[in-house]
């Protein structure tokens, strides 16, 4: 494996290509999904084929997601689970913020009993609670990090200002934005992940919209690399940046062998090149 395929925070290496556990759950993000054994299925299968970093959060289903991968993998080995915590479930597609501190570390203690685990690798602030004090936020994970509940610390849905707000109280080793390749609204703090050599994970890594349709211009990329837009998408973040930590989600097995086969693609530079320019 080579040095560029892995990243490294806390003193935990994993293969840069993950895998999000978001859709193994119903419609809406809500309550079981349809197909368990398949939904297991698949977190075996990822792992099989060399994924070792799993993103779940407690408000998948809520708590479905987490349960399925314990059921599927626990013991994990080598397998780091990254979990978050900071949103309520009120019903099938509806998140509200939660950031206060004894929530968040109810819901760690929770996490941790639902994955078997004694200490969460990487334990994330779904999102900033404007309710709350950001520093009480921030506070928080500290503490659950010098208490040994928790291996690191992510943030999601931030920007640069306040990653810096949080390394003044705790460590931050990733970040979790919205990022692909036709929507790279997080440009900016993509770059000081970069330079401070924080993790960036990139939620929703598959492009869509029109510059992914069926005969558009990522289509046709795709087609003449021959591989699918899912490969493409992938192949190009992978390439984008070495602290990238795409995590594509699915809950079908040849989905995810499909997604997964996009670690072995080097895209050429005319290919690279021409994916840059469709932003430009």
């Amino acid at each position: 494996m080579t040095e560029s395929s892995t990243f490294t925070f806390a003193r935990q290496t994993v293969n840069r290509l993950g895998f999000g556990a978001m859709r193994i759950t119903g419609e809406g993000i809500w309550g079981p999904p349809k197909d368990p054994d398949e939904c297991r299925a698949v977190l075996r299968r990822a792992v099989e084929l060399g994924v070792n970093l799993i993103d779940t959060a407690d408000s998948y289903g809520p708590y479905v997601s987490e349960e399925l991968i314990r059921e599927a993998l626990h013991p994990y080995g080598d397998v780091k689970i990254a979990t978050k915590a900071g949103f309520l479930r009120i019903g099938p597609n509806a998140w509200r913020e939660c950031g206060r501190p004894d929530y968040l570390r109810q819901e760690c203690e929770m996490s941790l009993r639902r994955l078997g685990q004694e200490s969460l690798d990487l334990f994330q602030l779904h999102r900033i609670d404007p309710a709350v004090a950001p520093e009480d936020q921030f506070g928080l994970l500290r503490a659950l990090l010098d208490e040994g509940k928790v291996q690191a610390i992510g943030l999601s849905e931030v920007n640069v200002a306040q990653i810096a707000a949080a390394r003044e109280i705790v460590t931050v080793s990733t970040v979790q934005n919205l990022y692909n390749v036709t929507n790279r609204q997080s440009e900016e703090a993509l770059a000081y992940c970069e330079r401070e050599g924080v993790g960036f994970i990139p939620w929703y890594p598959v492009a869509a919209g029109s510059l992914a349709r069926s005969g558009g211009p990522l289509d046709e990329l795709a087609h003449k690399n021959g591989i699918s837009v899912g490969q493409l998408s992938l192949a190009w973040l992978l390439r984008r940046s070495k602290v990238m930590l795409p995590i594509p989600g699915t809950s079908k097995v040849a989905h995810v062998e499909e997604n997964c086969a996009a670690a072995t693609i080097t895209l050429d530079d005319e290919t690279f090149a021409s994916l840059d320019a469709l932003h430009a």
